[in-house]
């Protein structure tokens, strides 16, 4: 058990994960294509017209999953900038880094998705609404993140200063999803809970989980090509990256 726990570990090495990121790109790459091909098959062709709201509801099969990705992701830069803030591991910051990009696009996707679906359904592109405003600012958590690590040149000051606002901005996921039990809004309740039965034709859950998996996969290796690019910019002086970079 030590034993494995400690091949573990030494992932934790920029140097080691470097080759493992390489190995893992085209596999979760390939499940990208291959859930999304599918998420969209069964959520265009297969998953019925909903009674309410005809063929415009559709765009649920990308904007719930990008809504849940973009809290997802966020979730993930706050336990990387936790394990970097505790241990001081440079892969931590590295991670973090790499997934901010992603976090942003999807928060983007999910603004935005839910502008189309919003005019047709409220008559207007954008209202203040609880949950809105604050997947906005959770946009904005993702912009400033970026824009502070940018700010900074010292990579080891910019993963701190980064880590701290990822630590901070969090306590916005949950506000994100229990606006809508917390507040009166014009934005529906989740259609998927760990606690009810779906709201919806299975056909129509199917199709939103396998787009929600081809987002995981997706994020999973947009991070693993960014943080190799990010070690072997930050490790370039180092003997490892000098024989192994090319490899």
């Amino acid at each position: 058990m030590s034993a494995s726990l400690f091949n573990w570990f030494k992932f934790a090495s920029p140097a080691s994960f470097f080759p493992l990121a390489g190995r893992l790109v085209p596999w979760f790459a390939a499940a990208t294509l291959v859930l999304a091909a599918a998420g969209l098959w069964v959520g265009f062709a297969v998953a019925p017209t909903d009674a309410q709201q005809g063929e415009g509801y559709r765009i649920i099969f990308v904007h719930v999953p990008a809504s849940w990705m973009s809290m997802f992701i966020y979730c993930v830069m706050a336990f990387w900038s936790a394990l970097g803030l505790s241990f001081n591991t440079r892969l931590s910051g590295m991670m973090t880094s790499a997934l901010a990009p992603t976090g942003a696009l999807f928060a983007f996707l999910s603004l935005w998705t839910g502008s189309l679906w919003g005019k047709p359904m409220w008559g207007a592109w954008w209202v203040w609404d609880a949950r809105l405003t604050s997947q906005l600012i959770l946009f904005f958590l993702y912009l400033g993140f970026i824009a502070l690590q940018a700010a900074i040149d010292d990579p080891r000051r910019a993963d701190k200063a980064g880590a701290i606002l990822a630590l901070v901005g969090v306590v916005n996921v949950p506000i994100i999803y229990f606006s809508v039990q917390w507040w009166n809004t014009l934005h529906q309740g989740a259609s998927v809970s760990m606690t009810k039965a779906p709201s919806m034709a299975h056909t129509m859950l199917l199709g939103m989980l396998l787009m929600a998996l081809a987002f995981w996969a997706y994020t999973i290796t947009m991070a693993l090509i960014r943080v190799r690019c990010i070690i072997l910019e930050r490790e370039l002086t180092s003997e490892w990256v000098k024989k192994n970079a090319m490899e």
